[in-house]
């Protein structure tokens, strides 16, 4: 009797978490702040180049993954989408504008594939220096359910 009473209570519990929405303690956030470092030596302006991420405040966006230019970068600066390639069927599309006289831009990220379907993020970029280069932002994963 009193394994199933244990086993009615925890059902009631589980079925209570769920209907509440309540994730539990190691769930990731749903936003935040994002910081990022991408290494970019192999990077020399043309399209379907990559910088490699070296620094991630994200589960989501681990070290290693790729930051992929759609178009070639002109004289001054560098204005093209980007894919931010986490591993197979997860990606995240987006833009930049990046200044290279100042060093200084913006990125931007409006939805994507598998984990990044719901992904939106908007970060400063800023020279870090050597091959370096740094997005200071925010993000977030929307529905937030």
């Amino acid at each position: 009797m009193k394994r199933i009473l244990s086993i009615v209570i925890t059902a009631i519990l589980a079925g209570a978490f769920a209907f509440t929405g309540l994730a539990p303690a190691s769930a990731s956030p749903r936003t935040g702040d994002l910081q990022i470092t991408k290494e970019c030596s192999t990077f020399t302006g043309q399209a379907g180049e990559f910088c490699t991420i070296t620094s991630s405040n994200l589960k989501t966006i681990p070290i290693g993954s790729r930051v992929i230019y759609t178009s070639a970068a002109g004289t001054t600066g560098l204005v093209t989408g980007i894919v931010l390639y986490t591993g197979p069927g997860n990606s995240a599309f987006g833009d930049v504008v990046l200044d290279f006289a100042t060093g200084s831009g913006t990125v931007t990220f409006n939805g994507g594939t598998g984990q990044f379907r719901h992904f939106h993020a908007t970060a400063a970029v800023s020279y870090a220096g050597g091959f370096d280069w740094d997005w200071d932002g925010e993000y977030s994963f929307s529905p937030h359910d």
